[in-house]
């Protein structure tokens, strides 16, 4: 009798175990391009300007699913709204993802020598598998309260390790970004499944010759 309870002991133990194996892994930052500056430059990301940054990920198997960024804003209350957002393998490339970004967060960071406002964007974006390691995030046609090309918003400039471009005078230094979900293989549920279904097998196997 003892031996069966531990059989079945050990066969709910691994149910557990399984189902903690296929529970989503908890997002965290896949990248961060470092700290905003706030005071040495920006460049517009509105109208037809465009900037796209490079990305070093760790996992060719990360997905993406927050993006935040500091821009700089001539007004504390015509805040940004939309911004389209691409994910390529090169340089403005649009392979992997194209889509607009909305329902943004602007937290206010304080207002630099020049009288800009500074704020961090957070916009939540789709399930963006990035496929590869080296990816390009390129930010444009931004949107503010008042409509599109109404209010000239510009991405700031931090000098971080990421190489970047402007679609109108090519390289500049990179811009102050982050890039929020998760990294790394998980089992297929299919899988791990099967692999459960043997363990109970054969606990049912050893109970019965135990009990014959």
């Amino acid at each position: 009798m003892k031996t069966q309870t531990r059989i079945a002991s050990l066969s709910l133990l691994t149910i557990l175990c399984l189902m903690l194996a296929v529970t989503p892994a908890m997002a965290d930052t896949l990248y961060s391009n470092g700290l905003y500056n706030g005071n040495t430059a920006a460049w517009g990301i509105d109208g037809g300007n465009a900037v796209t940054d490079s990305i070093n990920l760790n996992s060719s198997r990360s997905n993406v699913y927050e993006v935040d960024f500091v821009y700089w804003d001539a007004s504390t209350s015509d805040l940004l709204t939309t911004v389209d957002m691409s994910i390529g393998s090169t340089p403005f490339g649009t392979d992997i993802f194209s889509g607009t970004l909305t329902g943004f967060t602007n937290t206010f960071l304080g207002t630099n020598q020049y009288g800009y406002a500074l704020l961090q964007a957070g916009a939540a974006t789709y399930d963006v598998a990035a496929g590869t390691a080296s990816i390009y995030l390129t930010l444009s046609n931004a949107c503010t309260t008042s409509g599109c090309s109404t209010n000239p918003i510009y991405w700031d400039e931090n000098s971080g390790p990421s190489t970047a471009y402007d679609n109108t005078l090519g390289s500049i230094p990179s811009e102050a970004f982050t890039l929020i979900g998760t990294s790394g293989t998980t089992p297929e549920p299919s899988s791990i499944m099967l692999f459960g279904s043997g363990i109970l097998g054969l606990a049912v196997i050893l109970r019965r010759r135990l009990m014959g």
